[in-house]
């Protein structure tokens, strides 16, 4: 009887342990989350800023390009004005000089021509200032508009940036889940499924196997596109393209049907596996973007394709 009490006594106080244990875990899992959601609020906060900065800078910059307009005109009128006024200068000056060798010309003639050019000169002279400081006006806002389209560029770049991103998280993930296959790679900024992995010779509806690898993408996008910022205007955009054989059926009278056909297709299944239609864009392009210029069956292979691209609308 001793020993059974014994051993019951042990296996109570072994319970508070795990009690404590889980209670622990618990506090820690909520300290992730709260420090996770309090990220992702700074970052969308920090998103919003600069994009009302950019909105500040476009705004400034067609109000400096306005200004710097107004200016030019001006100093145009200024000079059409100058040129006038340097004209009827010279003309009196030569009346003056004739009036001065006439001997019949009268003194108070040659006064009042002599007044006018100096009027004429004076007037000259304020010309040539107001287009002066004109001139330096034109000048600072030239350097200010240089200015701000600097700033105006670098935020665009880290915008681009940004996307470049989410665009190589994606690829990366999406090469994890589909395995190292020769048929299946990244070139640049695309990922490229060979046709053969998607759809039978000659047709546009997908094979079991394509969407299965296709089901694996939609996954990966849907999870990359949780975390994109909603202020981040990204879309998907898919590309079909052939080989240089041409194709003449009642469904496909040409490789132009077939590429456009065969981008849609894989389009719509994106969009069953519940990636946003909005985010997706198709294109076909039969056989006019070749990747691969030689004409033997493996280079044939290499530009019949499916390209998908992460880019920005």
């Amino acid at each position: 009887m001793a020993l059974s009490r014994r051993g019951h006594r042990s296996e109570l106080n072994v319970w508070p342990g795990w009690v404590d244990g889980l209670s622990s875990l618990i506090i820690v899992v909520i300290f992730v989350l709260m420090v996770f959601v309090i990220a992702q609020a700074f970052l969308q906060q920090q998103l919003a800023g600069r994009d009302r900065s950019l909105v500040e800078l476009n705004r400034r910059v067609a109000e400096l390009n306005q200004m710097l307009g107004k200016e030019r005109d001006a100093a145009t009128a200024q000079r059409a004005k100058i040129d006038s006024i340097t004209a009827l200068l010279n003309s009196v000056t030569a009346e003056r000089d004739a009036a001065s060798q006439s001997a019949n010309a009268s003194a108070g003639q040659v006064q009042a021509l002599s007044q006018q050019i100096a009027d004429l000169t004076a007037e000259l002279q304020k010309l040539n200032d107001a287009l002066g400081q004109a001139n330096a006006k034109a000048v600072e806002q030239t350097t200010t508009i240089s200015e701000l389209t600097q700033k105006l560029n670098l935020a665009l770049a880290a915008k681009v940036g940004e996307l470049a991103r989410y665009r190589s998280e994606f690829f990366g993930r999406l090469r994890e889940v589909l395995g190292n296959r020769t048929d299946i790679r990244i070139v640049g900024d695309r990922f490229v499924f060979q046709s053969e992995v998607l759809f039978p010779t000659g047709s546009a509806t997908l094979e079991d196997s394509g969407k299965e690898q296709l089901a694996k993408l939609a996954n990966t996008l849907n999870d990359i596109a949780k975390t994109i910022p909603p202020n981040v205007n990204w879309v998907l955009r898919v590309d079909g393209h052939t080989d240089k054989r041409p194709i003449h059926t009642a469904e496909f009278p040409s490789n132009w049907e077939l590429s456009t056909k065969r981008a849609t297709a894989v389009l719509e299944y994106l969009i069953e596996q519940g990636v946003p239609a909005s985010r997706l864009a198709a294109a076909g392009f039969a056989e006019y973007q070749p990747v691969d210029p030689g004409t033997d069956d493996e280079a044939l292979a290499h530009n019949r394709r499916i390209e998908l691209k992460f880019d920005q609308r």
